[in-house]
């Protein structure tokens, strides 16, 4: 996997126009910290910073109720890509809800200057049942 995603994402020294744009992070790491922080996540995020991909992982416990902070928004809107990585419990986090939504609401505002977002389902979930909203993806959706 950290294969196909470091040929996805170009170093922070691209030259291309919107670039310039996206200063602070290659990219933004959106997961369920009690699912995958400490064995896909973990594994993930040290690959990416092994090719020098400057990426952006919450290491912070979160407290249920909490509001996504200033800090954390700026670090999506600075990000020139966003993996999501869907685990099976995902979608039962309002962190991870809130997450997604400032990201697809990144990408579909900014179309012209888009940041590329890549879905990763983790074994256990089923694209499809995300597309539909249905399985675990079915009541927080």
């Amino acid at each position: 996997m950290a294969g196909a995603v470091y040929a996805a994402v170009p170093s922070s020294s691209s030259s291309s126009p919107s670039a310039s744009r996206w200063s602070t992070y290659d990219v933004f790491l959106s997961f369920r910290g009690e699912d995958t922080r400490n064995n896909f996540t973990h594994d993930l995020y040290d690959a990416l910073v092994k090719k020098n991909i400057e990426t952006f992982k919450d290491d912070e416990k979160l407290k249920i109720g909490d509001l996504i902070s200033e800090a954390l928004k700026k670090a999506i809107k600075e990000s020139r890509f966003a993996i999501i990585i869907f685990s099976t419990n995902y979608a039962n986090s309002r962190w991870c809800l809130e997450e997604l939504a400032l990201i697809m609401e990144e990408c579909w505002e900014k179309k012209h200057h888009c940041q590329k977002v890549f879905p990763v389902f983790l074994k256990g979930v089923d694209p499809l049942d995300l597309e539909h909203q249905k399985g675990s993806f079915g009541e927080p959706f």
